[in-house]
């Protein structure tokens, strides 16, 4: 089970890859982190016109259920399978 430290070090670790991981991988990132920091998503999904917001709602959503330790452990492995 990834620490909070660890987390917090794989946020920061994010920030400095070699390469853009590409648009899918940050949308994982994207939904991994904020379920870890802030539980399931909240609020109505964006409108039809507002593309980059419904795509981060939507890869929220599906993880809809997961707990904050999940998320957590899966964020640092998932930034870790990046090289950082």
């Amino acid at each position: 089970m990834a620490t909070e430290d660890e987390f917090h070090a794989a946020s920061e670790d994010v920030k400095t890859l070699a390469s853009d991981p590409g648009n899918d991988a940050k949308l994982k990132l994207y939904a991994l982190y904020k379920q870890a920091t802030e539980g399931d998503v909240q609020g109505s999904r964006p409108g039809l016109m507002d593309f980059v917001g419904r795509a981060k709602y939507d890869a929220w959503a599906k993880l809809q259920g997961t707990s904050a330790d999940d998320a957590r452990d899966q964020y640092v492995a998932f930034v870790r399978s990046l090289g950082a």
